[in-house]
């Protein structure tokens, strides 16, 4: 692959493969809260197999500090003016697995929580944008191409254009990527006249402009010279009013701009194969350790059935999007009507919290409900379940279904966004298929794909294991979305 890059560059009349400079509020494995630091830690790996120098500039939070400090490598400072106040830039440098990580410090702004919410947030990436524009010249590696990420680094593409236009950076191109359109850092105009230096002219709806709010990622919407998404449905999605949030005006106009890079998952952190987190290593070929895996998680977790029950998992924020209002209104019926046990592993609303706790006691031995996250948990359950329930409302992309489907568990997912690319559903006629689905945001319409998946497992052993090596033959590595990120990078120049 690496050599039609090659051949990309001399049909462009290029002489090299440009450099990338990856901008974001958080970095797996240094900093995560989600998704969006899985694919800025692993992006950078994968285009370096291509040939390609991408780095990442990233905030110098507490929990980067407290890991790493022994191996961060002081590069220089200076003072940025945020509003009436000049505040003090770090510029830290972290090498880890190859990858140069440009660390940006300030005790106030990143000594604490990654998101600190509301307007304290909003302050926390705009001193952030003034840093990262203003370090540029002095890193000793000049991009060719800035690679935005989220509405927290959105107004690097505009302040490029319109505030440093005439300086050596100023020509640098610049790739905004939406991981979740729902979080657009709106903010009244004030503040981004007060810290940015924002010109009154640009809050109008062609510029920044959105239901009397101005938001970052709206000035990046307009600014960016390109714009993509996490997955090909997803960038359909959101030039609909439904999905949009506002923005689908600005994304169906420059639709010929926005490209859909569904995302994929590091192969070698989750593998089955390897994984030493699992309680058996197993292959497609030999997936009696899958059932061992089974029965070591349901022990783990308190789960009282025989090895043939089906156990149905999920991996998830509990919140609206994910769907939990869908598996509030009828884990109770799935559970009297059917042989089956449920795991939960994740947290968020207090309302969901407390209904699968109440599930815990309604149905001891058969529903486990571990409130919190835990990564290592986490590999023993995408191991260990039979099935991994994703009915969300609307997904960019979606890791976990990736996940599963590596270690043998078939996903029952909404269809919807990376949902939709990602998982094929099962069709009894051919055997083909990698999971199931169904259309519709509608409770009963999940039960029935539910017990669908259910009467597969029961009754069709032989459908149901080719499901299983289907799934597990299934190519989500980084490689495939590092390349479609390389061709845009390509096309910039």
């Amino acid at each position: 692959m690496k050599r039609e890059f090659q051949q990309s560059l001399l049909d462009k009349g290029l002489e090299r493969l440009p450099n990338v400079l990856i901008a974001a509020a958080e970095c797996a494995p240094i900093s995560k809260t989600g998704g969006l630091a899985d694919v800025v830690g692993t992006l950078p790996k994968s285009l370096a197999e291509l040939g390609m120098d991408a780095r990442v500039i990233t905030p110098y939070h507490r929990c980067v500090k407290d890991k790493y400090r022994d191996r961060v490598e002081h590069m220089f400072s200076f003072s940025v003016d945020l509003g009436w106040r000049s505040q003090y830039v770090g510029i830290e440098r972290l090498v880890l697995d190859g990858v140069t990580i440009y660390l940006v410090d300030n005790e106030y702004y990143f000594g604490d929580k990654i998101y600190r919410g509301g307007q304290a947030e909003g302050e926390q990436y705009a001193f952030f944008t003034r840093a990262v524009l203003d370090a540029i010249p002095n890193l000793g590696f000049f991009p060719d191409v800035l690679h935005c990420n989220d509405w927290h680094t959105a107004m690097l593409p505009m302040l490029l254009r319109t505030q440093y236009g005439y300086y050596v950076h100023g020509r640098i191109k610049t790739l905004l990527t939406i991981h979740n359109i729902f979080y657009q850092g709106k903010f009244g105009f004030d503040f981004f006249r007060d810290l940015l230096r924002v010109e009154d002219r640009y809050f109008t709806p062609e510029f920044m402009e959105i239901n009397g709010c101005a938001a970052f990622l709206k000035a990046g919407c307009v600014f960016a010279d390109r714009l993509s998404t996490v997955s090909p449905s997803y960038a359909d999605e959101l030039c609909t009013p439904y999905f949009g949030e506002g923005l689908d005006g600005i994304l169906s106009a420059r639709r010929h701009q926005l490209t859909g890079i569904l995302n994929g998952i590091d192969k070698k952190v989750f593998n089955p194969y390897s994984d030493p987190l699992i309680a058996k290593r197993f292959d497609k070929g030999h997936l009696k350790g899958k059932q061992t895996c089974k029965e070591s998680l349901m022990f783990e977790m308190g789960l009282q059935a025989g090895p043939r029950t089906p156990l149905v998992a999920m991996v998830a924020r509990m919140t609206d999007q994910k769907g939990f209002d869908l598996v509030e209104r009828v884990l109770d019926e799935l559970l009297d009507e059917q042989d089956m046990c449920f795991l939960l592993l994740g947290s968020g609303d207090k309302s969901y919290e407390g209904f699968m706790q109440e599930a815990e006691n309604r149905h001891r031995g058969r529903v486990c409900a571990y409130i919190g996250y835990n990564e290592e948990l986490s590999h023993r359950v995408y191991a260990g379940a039979d099935l991994l329930l994703m009915p969300s409302k609307f997904e960019p992309c979606g890791l976990s279904q990736m996940i599963a489907m590596r270690y043998g568990t078939l996903p029952i997912v909404r269809e919807t966004g990376g949902l939709r690319d990602s998982v094929v559903p099962y069709n009894q006629y051919t055997g083909e298929g990698t999971g199931f689905s169904f259309a519709n945001y509608n409770a009963h319409e999940m039960k029935a794909t539910i017990e669908r998946a259910l009467q597969v497992y029961r009754d069709e052993p032989e459908n149901w294991n080719r499901l299983v090596r289907n799934a597990m033959a299934a190519d989500f590595g980084f490689e495939r979305s590092a390349e479609g990120y390389a061709r845009l990078y390509i096309d910039l120049l």
